[in-house]
């Protein structure tokens, strides 16, 4: 009896790493098999609950404070999720200066979008701040576009969107700014985003990245975070918004462009604003009008007529 004592611990560590492994494989073996559509839709979904509860924050907390917050909350969580791949030694050779000048653009881009975002929809309706920001994601898939097939399905998102934001450029200068200079960035995260996906590093290239970002936004968000500090419950919603928003919808993200070429990926993100006006709806009393709902249908035209392409193994 005494002999077989020391073998149990030993038993249980085993099938405990045995279960981790597997439940590992399966989420994997969930991103490379659902449809890309599909794994839109949950980002969708998961950024834009994030950015409800932080329409809600900026009556109590500077918009800028929250884009800075939840950006340092996202890559705490990813690079926690990702510690194996980014400290272990082998792993770690392996990151070229290309790769890390990559993965800090992507981290600065991305940082900067958000910033740029939340400090935009402070001052313009959600549903319209998505739609005018997808210029970005047009103008890449416009570039990278070469069949007809595919330019039809191009002109549908962009009209769908261009309905959705009302073509409406008036008022609200500033928010105006701000939401074109979020569609740069945007452009710069799909761009600069592929390549970080492409080293096939999971989530590991989005955490550190962001970290990077998270420091470059430092003097525009930390000047108005007294109210975050004296409040650790305005802090933790900060955080949750940037599991939601950046570590599960980038996350999600990032699976897909792996596996889709960046045309397609571009084309697909006309599923956020539609998914945006959806969300704007329940959750801000946003309501659509019929011409809405038309915007709608085009993006979802153009989605489901654009050729399905993937990116070879």
């Amino acid at each position: 009896m005494a002999g077989d004592l020391p073998h149990r611990p030993r038993t249980l560590r085993l099938n405990t790493n045995a279960a981790s492994t597997a439940d590992e494989s399966h989420l994997a073996g969930f991103f490379n098999t659902a449809s890309p559509e599909a794994l839109f839709v949950l980002s969708a979904v998961a950024q834009y609950i994030g950015a409800v509860i932080a329409i809600d924050l900026f009556d109590q907390v500077n918009p800028a404070t929250v884009a800075w917050l939840r950006v340092i909350g996202a890559s705490l969580v990813l690079i926690l999720i990702s510690a194996r791949r980014i400290f272990h030694p082998r792993d770690r050779q392996r990151w070229t200066r290309q790769d890390l000048l990559a993965m800090a653009t992507f981290g600065i881009a991305t940082a900067l979008m958000n910033t740029f975002f939340y400090l935009a929809i402070e001052r313009i309706p959600l549903g319209k701040g998505v739609a005018i920001e997808f210029i970005g994601p047009i103008s890449v898939a416009a570039l990278r576009t070469r069949s007809r097939r595919n330019a039809l399905a191009l002109l549908c998102a962009a009209v769908g969107v261009a309905v959705l934001s009302g073509v409406e450029l008036s008022g609200e200068p500033l928010g105006l700014l701000f939401i074109f200079l979020a569609s740069v960035m945007w452009a710069t995260y799909i761009v600069v985003g592929s390549r970080v996906a492409q080293q096939n590093r999971g989530v590991s290239g989005l955490g550190l990245g962001l970290a990077i970002g998270a420091l470059v936004v430092t003097p525009i968000g930390l000047p108005g975070s007294g109210p975050v500090w004296a409040a650790p419950h305005l802090l933790f919603l900060c955080f949750f918004v940037g599991v939601m928003s950046n570590a599960i919808g980038y996350g999600i993200d990032q699976s897909v462009l792996r596996r889709i070429p960046i045309r397609r990926f571009s084309v697909l993100l006309a599923l956020l604003p539609v998914t945006a006006t959806v969300v704007a709806f329940i959750a801000l009393d946003q309501r659509p009008n019929a011409l809405d709902l038309f915007g709608m249908t085009l993006v979802l035209t153009g989605v489901f007529i654009q050729e399905r392409e993937k990116i070879n193994s």
